[in-house]
C-alpha cells in the first residue's frame, strides 16, 4: 500500500502540515495533559471538601450553617426520603471520575454523580446517617474546565489557518513546476513554448533559465550542423566534379589535381577539428596567460604581440586543450588579416575573467559580425579572399567557449581591426 502521496503539491502540504500537527500533538499532551490532570484534582477537592462539610452540618442538625454554605458557593441542597434520580450514575465519566474518587475518601462511603450536559449541571446524591438522600446541585463548571477544548479547537484552527495561507504559495510553486515540465516535454519532441518565461520562487526561475539556455544551445547545436553538413557537401562537390571532368576529358594536370584534394583535405581538417573541440575533457585548475603567450607565439610568429596581463593571473577550473584551440583558433583569425600586431589583454575580477584579442587589420563590418561566428562562412569582402581557411575558426572557439559557460564577442578594435572579447565564469 502507498501511504506517501504522489503528487509534489500533496507532498509538499503534507511536509508543511505533519511536523505542525505533531509538535501541536506534542505540546497539548505534555502541557495541558498535566494541566488538565492537575486543574481537575483540584477542582475535585475543592468540591468534595465543601460537600463534606455541608454533610457533617446536615447530620450535625446544623440547617443554618448549611443553607448559608450552600448559597455562599452556590449549590443547591435538598434531602429526600428517596432517589430522585433512577438512571445510571457518571461516577466513571470523564468529567467526574475525580470528583468521584475524592467523595470516597472524604465521605467514606459512595456518592452518586449524574450529569446534564445539556443543562451543563451536575447533581450528586449522597446518603445521610438518618437513611435520607443529600443531593446537592451545582454548575458543571465546579468540576470540569473547559480550556482544553478551546485549546484543541485552537490547535485546529492553527493548523487550518497555517493550511489556507500556505496552499495559495506551494500552489504557485507547483504551477510553476508544472509549465517547466510541460515546455520541457514540447522542447524534447524538438518544439517551442511560445509564452514560456521563469516564474516562482528563485530557484525556480533560475531552473527555467537553465532550461530555456540549454535549448537555446540544442537549437544552435542542431543549425551548426546543419550550416557544416551544406557547407562540406557543397564544398566538396566543387573540387570533386572539376576532378571528375578533369579526369573524363584527360586535361587536369597534375598541380590542378593536388590543388583540389588539398583544398578538400583543408575541409576534413576543418570539420574534424571542429568535432574535436567538443570532445569531453577532465577539468584543471587552469592559468591563461602562459597559455595564451604560447599559443600566439606558436600561430603568429611573424606578427608584433602586445600583451597585458595582470601580475597575479586568476586561477579556476577549465578543460586546458579546449580553451587552447578555441584561443589558438582566434590568435590565428588574428594573425592571418593583422598588419603587424596584436594585441592580448585580461582582465580579472571575482565572478570572470575576460580575455580580450585585438589586431589592426581590416576587421568586419557590424552587420557581418553574426555571420562570422556561423561555420564555414568566409567574409571575403571584410576579410579578403586571400587569407584561404574554411570558415570555421571562431565557430570552434564560440563552441569551446560556451561549453565553459562563457561568451564570445565580436567588437571593433582601438588598433583598427576585429576584436573578440572572451567572457569565462570563475
Amino acid at each position: 500500500m502507498r501511504l506517501m502521496p504522489r503528487s509534489f503539491l500533496s507532498r509538499t502540504i503534507l511536509m508543511v502540515l505533519l511536523p505542525l500537527v505533531v509538535a501541536l500533538v506534542i505540546v497539548a499532551n505534555v502541557f495541558f495533559g498535566n494541566h488538565w490532570e492537575r486543574v481537575h484534582a483540584t477542582m475535585a477537592r475543592t468540591v468534595a471538601g465543601e460537600i463534606s462539610t455541608m454533610m457533617k452540618f446536615l447530620n450535625e442538625g446544623n440547617m443554618d450553617a448549611l443553607n448559608t454554605m450552600a448559597d455562599n458557593l452556590g449549590f443547591d441542597v435538598s434531602v429526600n426520603d428517596t432517589i430522585q434520580t433512577n438512571r445510571h450514575d457518571d461516577n466513571h465519566a470523564l468529567e467526574a471520575g475525580p470528583l468521584s474518587n475524592q467523595l470516597k475518601k472524604r465521605l467514606n462511603q459512595r456518592a452518586d454523580i449524574y450529569i446534564n450536559r445539556g443543562k451543563r449541571s451536575v447533581k450528586i446524591d449522597v446518603p445521610t446517617n438518618d437513611g435520607k438522600t443529600a443531593t446537592f446541585a451545582l454548575s458543571m463548571y465546579r468540576i470540569y474546565s473547559t480550556s482544553t477544548e478551546v485549546f484543541l479547537m485552537w490547535v485546529i484552527g492553527s493548523i487550518l489557518i497555517v493550511s489556507i495561507l500556505v496552499s495559495p504559495f506551494i500552489i504557485m510553486h507547483t504551477r510553476s513546476i508544472r509549465r517547466i515540465a510541460k515546455a520541457a516535454n514540447r522542447f524534447g519532441r524538438g518544439l517551442d513554448a511560445p509564452g514560456f518565461e521563469p516564474s516562482g520562487s528563485r530557484e525556480i526561475r533560475e531552473a527555467a533559465a537553465a532550461m530555456i539556455t540549454m535549448k537555446e544551445r540544442l537549437d544552435r547545436y542542431n543549425r551548426t550542423r546543419t550550416d557544416m553538413l551544406n557547407a562540406v557537401s557543397h564544398d566538396l562537390k566543387s573540387p570533386l566534379a572539376r576532378m571528375r571532368l578533369a579526369v573524363e576529358t584527360e586535361t587536369a594536370s597534375k598541380g590542378e589535381l593536388l590543388r583540389d584534394i588539398d583544398r578538400m583535405t583543408e575541409m576534413v581538417n576543418g570539420y574534424l577539428a571542429f568535432a574535436r573541440g567538443e570532445m569531453p575533457e577532465i577539468e584543471q585548475i587552469t592559468e591563461l596567460p602562459s597559455m595564451l603567450l604560447r599559443t600566439a607565439r606558436d600561430v603568429a610568429p611573424k606578427k608584433k604581440i602586445l600583451t597585458d596581463f595582470p601580475e597575479t593571473p586568476a586561477q579556476f577550473y577549465a578543460r586546458p586543450m579546449a580553451l587552447a584551440r578555441a584561443f589558438a583558433n582566434i590568435i590565428e583569425n588574428a594573425a592571418r588579416y593583422a598588419k603587424k600586431t596584436i594585441k592580448i589583454t585580461e582582465r580579472d575580477s571575482a565572478e570572470q575573467i575576460e580575455i580580450i584579442i585585438e589586431d589592426d587589420g581590416p576587421g568586419i563590418p557590424d552587420n557581418k559580425k553574426a555571420d562570422a561566428m556561423r561555420p564555414f562562412v568566409r567574409l571575403d569582402n571584410a576579410r579578403g579572399s586571400k587569407t584561404g581557411g574554411t570558415g570555421l575558426g571562431l565557430s570552434i572557439a564560440q563552441t569551446a567557449i560556451e561549453n565553459h559557460g562563457g561568451q564570445i564577442f565580436l567588437e571593433n578594435s582601438d588598433l583598427g581591426g576585429l576584436r573578440v572579447r572572451v567572457v569565462l565564469p570563475i
